[in-house]
Formats: structure tokens, sequence, C-alpha cells
């Protein structure tokens, strides 16, 4: 397999957008909520939202001693509103169980509400700057090209973690920027829809681009439209309660002129059972 990490690393160092939580001094707690938030959230949707957040809860403890209906209010249009909640049950147990620091360790960070392999690696190498892999969506499609001579990578598994730590260098700072210039590659140039061959330092290394750009197929799951779509009438049952004073309305009141009573019906129990939306009498209300 050919080094990919020389270039990869040349080129962020001169070509990395500058991102907030990419400045020295952010910190473990400022890095694990970006992370949360950009899980399929656009990166401009976030940085608002984040500055936003830090200011009010700078730290685990700040955010678990408020409502969790606070959380969810705050989240607003950054979509999957579950990752608030995760999030604020986290930050609890960061609370409760590691004193009120984010904890270093992968199987520590594993163990909290909403983290995942993903989230856990990159603030062990983000914030800490231990030497693990790190793979997200654009992390896989840059070795499903470069690597594997794909159009696209196949579904996640436990094989995208080996196949990144066979291109990490050594040394811990070394292995850190290449999980990002590879991030980061595949956000900006080797995009899903529109690659832009021409500016990519590793060119002449991919295996896709050797082999003439073939279309191998794209079989990863597809997301359901949003229009029409459950998704949107849940959105539209947490804006109501968002928006109200208290973040409380009688039920019968909460987007009564839904065009599919059935479909409202599903959303609201669906977020009953989340968590996302309690009861009370004959009211709805946010999580407290």
């Amino acid at each position: 397999m050919p080094d990919l990490a020389p270039p990869l690393s040349a080129w962020y160092r001169d070509n990395a957008r500058d991102l907030p939580w990419r400045k020295p001094g952010f910190g473990a707690w400022g890095i694990l909520v970006s992370e949360f938030m950009l899980q399929q959230t656009p990166v401009a949707r976030v940085i608002p939202r984040l500055e936003e957040w830090l200011e009010r809860w700078p730290t685990p403890a700040d955010l678990a001693a408020a409502p969790a209906a606070d959380a969810v209010r705050l989240w607003a249009n950054l979509g999957y509103p579950r990752r608030a909640l995760w999030l604020h049950r986290a930050a609890t147990e960061i609370r409760d169980r590691h004193d009120g620091a984010v904890p270093r360790n992968v199987d520590a960070l594993l163990a909290l509400t909403g983290i995942g392999d993903y989230t856990a690696r990159a603030v062990a190498v983000f914030a800490y700057g231990d030497r693990h892999p790190v793979v997200d969506t654009n992390t896989r499609r840059v070795l499903a090209r470069a690597v594997g001579g794909r159009s696209q990578p196949g579904p996640p598994s436990r094989a995208d973690l080996a196949a990144m730590e066979a291109v990490l260098p050594a040394g811990d700072t070394d292995a850190a920027i290449v999980n990002a210039a590879a991030m980061e590659l595949g956000a900006v140039v080797c995009t899903a829809r529109s690659p832009r061959c021409e500016s990519c330092p590793i060119a002449t290394m991919c295996a896709w681009r050797a082999a003439g750009y073939p279309d191998t197929g794209d079989d990863r799951r597809k997301q359901a439209r949003y229009e029409g779509s459950d998704r949107q009438a849940r959105g539209a049952v947490l804006r109501v309660l968002r928006d109200a004073p208290d973040h409380t309305v009688p039920a019968d009141r909460v987007i009564a002129d839904w065009p599919d009573p059935a479909q409202r019906a599903r959303a609201i129990d669906s977020l009953i059972v989340d968590g996302l939306v309690e009861t009370s009498d004959d009211d709805l209300h946010l999580p407290r």
C-alpha cells in the first residue's frame, strides 16, 4: 500500500479549514460537544450553536445541572434531537463518574451515553493527543477510493478502523494530523458526488483514479426523504414545545392542523418513548 501519510499531512497543514474545535486549548468538553453536534449536521449550522452551548454550559457539570428541556430547546435546528438528550446524560455521567472531567480512555468514553467508536476515538485523539484510528464517513470514502479502488465505501464495519490504522504513522502527533487530514480531504476534496481530483494531494496514489474511476455501486443505506416524513412531524412537535411558554402546550393543540392525523399521533408517541416529550394531565412538555 502507498504511504499516504506524508502528502496528507503536508496538504492538511496548508489547507485545513479554520474551525473552532481545531484551535489550541479548545478542550475535551468542547470537542465532545462538537462531535455530538457534527453527526449528520453541516459545519456551518454547528458553529453558531456550538458557541452558544459552550458559553452557556462551559463544563459538563454546568450542562448536567440544567434541565434536560434546556438542552433540547437549545439544540434548535441541528436535527436528530435525541443527541441533545444523550449529551445531557453523558454530561451527568461525566460529572458523577469522572469528577466532571471528560475521560481520556476510549473504553470509558464508550461507556458514556450516545458515544460510539468514532466519537470516543475522536475525543481521545483530538482532545488528548492519543494514537487511535478515527474513521468518519469522509475518511471511509477516502480510504475506499485511494486504497480500495471503489467509488463509494461499503457499509460501516470494524474493518474501517483496521484500514485507517494501516495508514497512520507511528507518532501520536503525526497520527492525529493524518486522522484529521483524511477527514478534511473527504469533506472538501474527495466528496461523494463531485470529487476534485485535480486538487487532491494523493491523486497519484489513488487506486480508484488509476482504475479509471469505475462506478462500483453504492450499497450504503439511503436516508429517507425529510419532506412528509415522520421526522418532519417530530420536528414540528418539538418546535412548538420549544417556542411555548414553559415549553408546555395542551396536547390537542400541538400541530393540530397536521395534514396526516395518524402521522401526528405517531410522532408524538415516538417522542414520548424517546424521552424528548413528556405528558402531564392533558399537556405535552419538554423533559424536566
